[in-house]
């Protein structure tokens, strides 16, 4: 059963960067498409971004389309999400999670859910 661990939330003004990881335990990672949730108060946990197992193929909301950027490293059996530009709206609990589906959009989609890491974004 792979775990998945998220890092690297904080605190970041306006317009800034910031990446959070999602590290992830078990020997068949690569056998596992990867995606970014996040979860705002009061609001429904939404997509973010998707990569495949292999890290080739990558996809994005179009909300965070050209700002953020989700990578892998199969070797390390971590993920990443490298968020710029942010916007006080990216403020949210940042979860990653992993299915064997294939890329998917939907949270039912995925079986494997790591605990979240809060990201937020102030003016």
């Amino acid at each position: 059963q792979v775990q998945l661990v998220e890092s690297g939330g904080g605190l970041v003004q306006a317009g800034g960067s910031l990446r959070v990881s999602c590290a992830a335990s078990g020997r068949t990672f690569s056998a596992y498409a990867m995606g970014w949730f996040r979860q705002a108060p009061g609001k429904d946990r939404e997509f973010v971004a998707a990569i495949s197992g292999s890290g080739l193929s990558e996809t994005y909301a179009a909300s965070v389309k050209g700002r953020f950027a989700m990578s892998r490293d199969n070797a390390k059996n971590t993920v990443y999400l490298q968020m710029s530009s942010l916007k006080l709206e990216d403020t949210a609990v940042y979860y990653c999670a992993g299915t064997t589906r294939g890329l998917r959009f939907g949270v039912s989609d995925y079986d494997l859910w790591g605990q979240g890491t809060q990201v937020t974004v102030s003016s």
